[in-house]
């Protein structure tokens, strides 16, 4: 297998296996309340940080990768007191999904090494990649600590794995 097929494959892995699965499963377990609750004015909510995911990814890999036209507003992301409802966070974050997978999988390997626009940067295709794995697992983790903290709950990431 060459290295940009496994690149990509493994792209996908960590963001619709580990990140889109465990933010489905992390907005499942909060009520709307929670969802929206910000502890203090210099925090964001569960909310925010799921609108701030879905902009940063279209505009990442959607718009610098993918070449759509990049609309995004990103304090927007910020400035939402919601509540916007669950399940329909939860059906832009499948629409996104199918979105991007079909974006990444028509990626070619000269995209990956070529230079692409994104906000006010200048990136390679692996370097927009990454960033976006690396950006939405911070993010997630942060809302799992959330979901942990509020709720008292396992979330189980691994329950059906023995990591001995």
């Amino acid at each position: 297998m060459d290295f940009s097929t496994l690149f990509l494959r493994e792209i996908k892995r960590r963001l619709f296996e580990e990140s889109f699965a465990r933010l489905r499963q992390c907005l499942s377990m909060l009520t709307e309340e929670e969802t929206w609750y910000r502890p203090n004015e210099n925090s964001n909510s569960v909310g925010n940080l799921t609108l701030h995911l879905m902009g940063n990814t279209k505009q990442w890999i959607l718009s610098g990768l993918g070449k759509e036209p990049d609309t995004r507003t990103r304090q927007q992301e910020f400035d939402e007191r919601g509540p916007i409802p669950t399940t329909d966070l939860l059906d832009q974050l499948d629409k996104l999904e199918k979105k991007l997978d079909a974006c990444i999988s028509s990626l070619q390997p000269e995209s990956l090494t070529a230079i692409h626009d994104v906000q006010v940067y200048k990136e390679h295709g692996i370097s927009i990649l990454v960033h976006v794995v690396e950006h939405f697992s911070y993010h997630v983790g942060q809302i799992t600590y959330y979901v942990k903290a509020r709720k008292n709950v396992d979330t189980q990431y691994y329950g059906d794995q023995d990591l001995g």
